[in-house]
């Protein structure tokens, strides 16, 4: 039996979505897999708000992410961390030997602006990483603000994971001044896993040009410079079934209107947060909630695991906490092609079942 997630991805996949999968194929190296991949880059700039590049590669975020690191760093980059996905940009920098500095905040608070100022004003470091929506957490930090510091500086490539955001929150990227934005398809886009997805700026090719060892696979300048040379192709064989998905899924995004989608998710948001509160307590600082994901303090001390099982039993599923949050939290995504209703039922049924619990939680 299938289960609706409500987990931080991957998410229920739409039948028409999944169809989309299934097309024939194409040859990865011809005129049809060009014009496949044009569109869907044509149609990401609109969903990100940018004229940069779109890179599209078969992998998870992290490959991106890990990338977008290696390609970006000559110097040394500072790694901003609001939780266990932030730590993850610090551990692939070191692995990469890549020269990198960590700044964490205490999980449920989100980046100090002030930090990051003090951290750029000392000339050492010409990257900085941002988690926009920390998963393990339920924090939206600050990225617009943070644009506005390091629009002061003339050479720190900024690089944001909006593996968990896109599609669901809205990024102005260009506005922002955002030179490399990763997401993956698999959590408000509403696709399979298997794909992710990057921004990149001129400033970002610029910086990449001086960099010599970028790798091979997760080389950003190589992808950007491929499609460039072959008519928007890939130097690795790409999963084609996701670009049938992804292009099919894009126009029905655009369909429904971006502002659309955005005020979906911070309707859904709110409708969590507000049951939260009024059942447990929300653990994230109010001033930077995520419109995707919300993360509730386990205040009545419920066995979160056994939650899950009973919904499970009635075809749902929701995310205890992440690591050390490990049932002291509980995490409800509601990002993708979810409604209010599907929220609705989602929480009924969680009501229902603390109650045939006897409020022995």
């Amino acid at each position: 039996m299938g289960k609706k997630l409500f987990i931080p991805g991957p998410i229920d996949v739409r039948k028409e979505v999944l169809e989309k999968m299934s097309t024939p194929m194409i040859g990865h190296r011809g005129g049809d897999a060009s014009t496949l991949q044009k569109s869907i880059s044509e149609k990401l700039q609109k969903l990100f708000y940018t004229d940069s590049t779109i890179l599209l590669s078969t992998s998870s975020g992290t490959g991106l992410m890990e990338g977008s690191i290696r390609c970006s760093t000559l110097k040394k980059a500072a790694i901003f961390s609001s939780g266990a996905f932030g730590d993850r940009w610090y551990k692939m920098a070191i692995a990469n030997n890549v020269p990198a500095d960590l700044f964490k905040v205490e999980d449920g608070k989100a980046i100090d602006i002030e930090m990051v100022e003090k951290v750029l004003s000392t000339g050492e470091y010409d990257v900085i990483t941002i988690t926009h929506n920390e998963t393990s957490t339920g924090v939206r930090n600050p990225i617009e603000e943070i644009g506005d510091i390091i629009k002061k500086y003339d050479d720190i490539i900024y690089c944001v994971d909006a593996v968990s955001s896109a599609g669901g929150i809205k990024i102005e990227v260009d506005k922002i001044g955002i030179d490399i934005c990763v997401t993956s398809v698999q959590k408000a886009l509403g696709l399979p896993p298997g794909m992710s997805i990057c921004t990149f700026s001129q400033r970002a090719i610029e910086r990449a040009k001086q960099i010599s060892h970028r790798g091979i696979y997760f080389d950003l300048l190589a992808m950007y410079e491929y499609i460039l040379k072959k008519d928007y192709q890939y130097p690795s064989t790409p999963s084609l079934s996701h670009m049938f998905a992804l292009d099919f899924q894009l126009d029905e995004i655009l369909k429904e209107g971006l502002d659309n989608r955005f005020k979906r998710h911070e309707d859904m948001a709110n409708l969590v947060r507000d049951w939260s509160r009024k059942h447990f307590e929300i653990f994230t600082d109010e001033n930077h909630l995520s419109n995707t994901l919300t993360v509730i303090k386990n205040t009545k001390g419920i066995n979160v695991s056994n939650l899950n099982k009973k919904l499970q039993e009635r075809g749902y599923q929701i995310a205890n906490g992440y690591g050390d949050l490990k049932e002291k939290t509980f995490r409800i995504s509601h990002m993708g092609d979810y409604t209010l209703d599907d929220i609705n039922e989602l929480l009924d049924n969680i009501e229902d079942i603390l109650g045939l619990l006897n409020k022995v939680y």
